[in-house]
């Protein structure tokens, strides 16, 4: 077996950096930051979430998103639909004979035959 093949093991200071909570456990990590707990001197990996923070475990039903995804959608592109529209207004008048409300009674035809 190679001397080099597998990574040295160690005890690595697991740190939640949302709650703070610390625990120790086996790993192949080798972070460079160390510090001490509990009497001895571990290698630190911060995590962002752990069981201690994660909903799922907590139990708590905290949202951090208080509004809904549609929502916010709907109201970041309130404005450029506006814009749109406003655009769009002076494009859809059509020439003097009418032409363009003869088209699309046209197509309502068309689309009715199909249906058929």
């Amino acid at each position: 077996m190679k001397k080099q093949g597998h990574p040295p093991y160690q005890e690595v200071l697991f740190v939640d950096s949302s709650t703070g909570f610390k625990f120790v456990c086996g790993s192949t990590l080798q972070p460079k930051e160390t510090e001490m707990f509990e009497g001895k001197e571990y290698p630190v990996y911060r995590m962002a979430i752990s069981s201690a923070s994660h909903p799922f475990y907590t139990g708590s039903k905290q949202f951090l998103d208080s509004e809904g995804r549609v929502d916010k959608f709907n109201k970041r592109y309130a404005a450029k639909k506006q814009e749109n529209a406003a655009l769009a207004a002076p494009a859809n008048k059509g020439d003097k004979n009418g032409k363009d409300s003869k088209d699309k009674e046209n197509q309502k035809e068309k689309k009715n035959k199909k249906k058929n």
